[in-house]
């Protein structure tokens, strides 16, 4: 397996990492913990956004790798 080939299959792997976290953060989203502290504080909770930006930058990265040549 070359090179190129090694970092498109981690950058698929990255790309599904990502929506899979940014998918469970939302479901963190969703708890009653979480609407409990949004309503009082009207932010999400650090763990939820935490998987937000985690799931996005993962996400990025591997589209990155994934379209590189």
């Amino acid at each position: 397996m070359g090179s190129a080939a090694t970092m498109k299959v981690m950058g698929l792997a990255l790309m599904v990492l990502g929506i899979g976290l940014a998918v469970w953060g939302f479901q963190l989203s969703d708890s009653v913990g979480s609407q409990i502290t949004e309503a009082v504080t009207g932010a999400d909770t650090d763990k939820v956004m935490t998987y937000y930006i985690t799931g996005a930058i993962s996400f990025v990265v591997g589209l990155f790798l994934f379209a590189r040549k």
